[in-house]
C-alpha cells in the first residue's frame, strides 16, 4: 500500500485537530451564541418598551457597604446604611459604616455612622431628617457558643427619693456566692411614691439588664428565679436596690437592641445624636403618623426578648421620645404598620421580618390608637406564611387599597407562597380578596409603588436567605384593576436579592434595589454566604416610549389645599398627576412609601394640580412631584416639601 504524502498526513491531521477543538468548543461556543441573541434580544426597542432593563451598579471597592436600610434624601441622594452590615468582626471594631449615592451621576461617598445602626428602624422626618432609632448591642451567640451563663437581671429601686446608676461591669451576687457582671450602662429611676390618708405607698421602679457569669462554665448555671445582691452597696442601700434575675443559662443568646437614636441631615450630611429611646429595640418599626411624630413599635430589646406591646413616640420638634402606655399591642419584630384614612388607625398587614411566636401577633387588622382595640381582618389566604412578606399601598393612596405580597413560614422554614392579596379600607366590612399570583413562592419581595399607578414587585427566594440557590431572578408589574388587577412580565434582575433587601423609586422614575444576604452562596447550602454589595437600577417601559413630559418650572414648597402652577409645554398630554414620597426601606419593609393623586387642570402655560387639603392623605413631608401623559409616562420628579400647618393628633 502506497504511503500517505506529508502534505495529505498534515492535512489529516488539522482536520482532525479542528474536529478536536469543535467538540470541546461547542458547548462554550453555543453558550457564547445564546449569550448575544439574548443580549440583542433584551436591548432591543420593542423589548424594552414592553419590559423595561436593569442595570447592574458596581460600586467603587472603597464605597462598598453591607446596605441594610436605605432612604431617599430631599437631596435626591440616597442614603445605604450598613452599621457593622451583620459582620460581627466590624462590630467589634466599631467600623460601621454609610455611603452617599447619587444615582444622577453615580457618585459615592462613604460617611462613618456613630453607632451600630444594623437592624434598627427608619423613617423620614417632616423638616427631611431621617431618624435612625435602635440597632445592635450585642450579636447573638448560638448554645455552642456561650462559654459564661446569662440572662435577664430585673433591678428593683425601693428608694423613691433617688434614682440609682448601674454602669456597665456592676455585679450582682447570687445567694450561692455567683456573680453575674451587667453588660451595659443604666439609670434606675426612683421608686414611685403615693400619698394615701394613712402615709404613702412606695411602688419599686425597675430596669432590666442583661447579665453574664464572671466565671466560665456550667457552674454558674443558675436554673432558678432568684433575688440577686448589688456587690458594693452598704446595706442601707442593698435593702432598696437589688436584682430579681431569671434563669442564668448557656442557652442560645439572641441579638440585643440599643435604645440609641440619631438623625441624619441631608443638607449637611452629618449623623446628629437626638434623645434616647424609652426601650432599647432591634428589628423595630418606625411608622411616621400624620402630625410629625413617629410611632416605634416591636422588636427585640436590651436583653433579647420580643418587646411585650411597649409602644413610644418621637416628637421631632423637642427630639424626645415618651411611652404610650396607652398603647400595648403585641407585634413579632419589623411589622407592616401603616397610617390609614380614619383618625388614630393603623393597618397592620400582618407582614413581619423575622422574630416572634408563631401563636401571638401574627393576625392582620386595624389598631384603634385612642382605645388600644385591635380589630381583625379576615379572608388572607395562606395567613402562616406571613414572615418576610411585603405590604404596600395600591395605586393612589386616596383609594385605601393595600397589598401582601409572598411571604413564608416561621423562622428558617422552608414554606414560601406566591399569594398577592388585596384589602380595600373603604369597604363597610374590610376584608382580603385574592388578586393574581406571582410565577413562583416568594420571600423578600421588594414592593415599589411607580408613578404611572403600576407597581414594581422584584426579586427575593423561595427558601429562607435563598437557602438551596433559591434567589428568583424575576419582576413583575403588577397592574391595579377590576378583579384584583394583573400582573405582567418585567425584564429579568441580574443580581439574586433575599434576606436585607431595600427597594426605592428615584426622582427620575427608576427603581434603585440594594443589599442581599444569603445564607450559603451554592445549591448544596455548604459554601457560606457572601453579601451583595451591587446596587441595581431598574428602568421601567415607560422610560422607553418616546420623549417624557417635562417640568419646566414649579415651587419647591406646597401647602395642603393648595394649587400649585407648575410650568410644562407639554399640557395638551398631561392626564395625571402624583405626589409620591421620599421613603425609606429595610427587610423589604417600606411604611412611609405612598402615592397621591392630585387633581388637573391645563392652563396657558401649563397645568394647575390640587393638592389634596386631607392631613391623613397628604402628611407633612417630602414628595416627588410628576406629571403623567396619556401614555402612562412620567415627567421627571421634582421634590417639594408639603405642609400646611401643624395638624392636631386627631386630624
Amino acid at each position: 500500500m502506497p504511503r500517505p504524502s506529508r502534505r495529505r498526513s498534515t492535512m489529516l491531521l488539522g482536520t482532525l485537530a479542528a474536529a478536536v477543538l469543535l467538540a470541546v468548543n461547542l458547548p462554550p461556543a453555543l453558550a457564547y451564541v445564546s449569550r448575544w441573541r439574548h443580549e440583542q434580544l433584551i436591548n432591543s426597542q420593542p423589548y424594552l418598551q414592553e419590559h423595561g432593563r436593569w442595570d447592574v451598579v458596581d460600586v467603587p471597592p472603597a464605597d462598598r457597604v453591607n446596605a441594610i436600610h436605605a432612604a431617599l434624601l430631599p437631596t435626591g441622594k440616597v442614603l445605604l446604611i450598613a452599621g457593622s452590615g451583620n459582620k460581627e468582626d466590624l462590630f467589634a471594631t466599631k467600623a460601621l459604616k454609610s455611603l452617599l449615592y447619587d444615582p444622577r451621576d453615580g457618585s459615592t461617598r462613604m460617611i462613618p455612622v456613630p453607632d451600630d445602626m444594623f437592624c434598627g428602624g427608619q423613617t423620614l422626618l417632616p423638616d427631611g431628617r431621617l431618624l435612625v432609632a435602635g440597632g445592635t448591642a450585642r450579636y447573638e451567640k448560638l448554645a455552642g457558643a456561650v462559654t459564661h451563663a446569662a440572662g435577664a437581671m430585673r433591678v428593683k429601686n425601693e428608694d423613691p427619693d433617688v434614682a440609682r446608676p448601674l454602669p456597665a461591669g456592676t455585679e450582682f451576687v447570687a445567694p450561692s456566692g455567683q456573680r453575674y457582671r451587667s453588660a451595659r450602662d443604666a439609670v434606675v429611676p426612683p421608686a414611685a411614691k403615693t400619698a394615701t390618708r394613712t402615709g404613702a405607698t412606695v411602688t419599686a421602679s425597675e430596669v432590666t439588664v442583661f447579665v453574664e457569669a464572671v466565671t466560665p462554665g456550667p457552674g454558674a448555671v443558675a436554673p432558678d428565679r432568684a433575688q440577686y445582691a448589688v456587690a458594693g452597696l452598704p446595706p442601707d442601700q442593698s435593702r432598696d436596690l437589688y436584682g430579681l434575675g431569671d434563669p442564668m443559662t448557656l442557652d442560645k443568646q439572641d441579638y440585643q437592641g440599643t435604645d440609641k437614636a440619631f438623625t441624619f441631615d441631608p443638607v449637611t450630611e452629618t449623623w446628629s445624636p437626638v434623645g434616647d429611646m424609652v426601650f432599647a429595640r432591634w428589628y423595630p418599626t418606625l411608622t411616621p403618623m400624620v402630625d410629625g411624630r413617629v410611632l416605634a413599635t416591636a422588636g427585640l430589646d436590651g436583653v433579647g426578648e420580643v418587646l411585650n406591646g411597649q409602644t413610644e413616640e418621637f416628637d421631632p420638634v423637642t427630639n424626645t421620645w415618651t411611652e404610650r402606655k396607652d398603647l400595648t399591642h403585641y407585634f413579632p419584630t419589623y411589622p407592616g404598620l401603616f397610617t390609614t384614612a380614619r383618625p388614630d388607625e393603623l393597618l397592620y398587614t400582618g407582614t413581619t421580618a423575622g422574630y416572634g411566636p408563631a401563636e401571638q401577633g401574627r393576625v392582620p387588622g386595624l389598631w384603634d390608637l385612642d382605645d388600644n382595640a385591635f380589630t381583625p381582618l379576615p379572608g388572607l389566604r395562606d395567613p402562616d406564611l406571613l414572615e418576610t412578606s411585603g405590604s404596600a399601598w395600591v395605586g393612589p393612596v386616596q383609594d385605601q387599597r393595600m397589598a401582601v405580597v409572598g411571604g413564608g413560614g416561621i423562622g428558617e422554614s422552608p414554606r414560601s407562597t406566591a399569594r398577592i392579596d388585596l384589602v380595600d379600607l373603604d369597604d363597610p366590612a374590610p376584608h382580603f380578596t385574592p388578586g393574581p399570583e406571582l410565577p413562583a413562592p416568594t420571600r423578600y419581595p421588594n414592593l415599589v409603588t411607580l408613578p404611572d399607578d403600576t407597581m414594581l414587585i422584584s426579586n427575593g427566594s423561595r427558601d429562607y436567605r435563598g437557602k438551596g440557590a433559591s434567589d428568583l431572578l424575576q419582576a413583575r408589574l403588577y397592574h391595579p384593576g377590576p378583579g384584583g388587577g394583573t400582573l405582567t412580565a418585567a425584564a429579568d434582575p441580574v443580581v439574586g436579592r433575599n434576606y436585607h433587601t431595600e427597594g426605592l423609586l428615584l426622582p427620575d422614575g427608576r427603581v434603585l434595589t440594594a443589599g442581599s444576604d444569603p445564607l450559603f452562596d451554592d445549591e448544596h447550602d455548604t459554601v457560606p454566604g457572601t453579601f451583595e454589595q451591587r446596587l441595581e437600577i431598574y428602568s421601567p417601559p415607560y422610560l422607553f416610549q418616546g420623549r417624557r413630559p417635562q417640568i419646566e418650572t414649579a415651587p419647591d414648597t406646597a401647602e395642603r389645599g393648595e394649587q400649585l402652577a407648575i410650568a410644562t409645554p407639554d399640557a395638551a398630554r398631561v392626564q395625571r398627576a402624583r405626589l409620591v414620597r421620599l421613603a425609606s426601606s429595610t427587610h423589604v419593609t417600606s411604611v412611609d412609601q405612598r402615592s397621591v393623586a392630585l387633581g388637573v387642570t391645563r392652563t396657558a402655560t401649563g397645568v394647575r394640580v390640587d393638592v389634596p387639603d386631607a392631613v391623613r392623605t397628604v402628611p407633612t413631608g417630602f414628595y416627588m412631584l410628576f406629571l403623567v401623559d396619556d401614555r402612562g409616562v412620567p415627567s421627571t420628579g421634582r421634590i417639594l416639601r408639603v405642609d400646611g400647618g401643624e395638624p392636631t393628633r386627631t386630624e
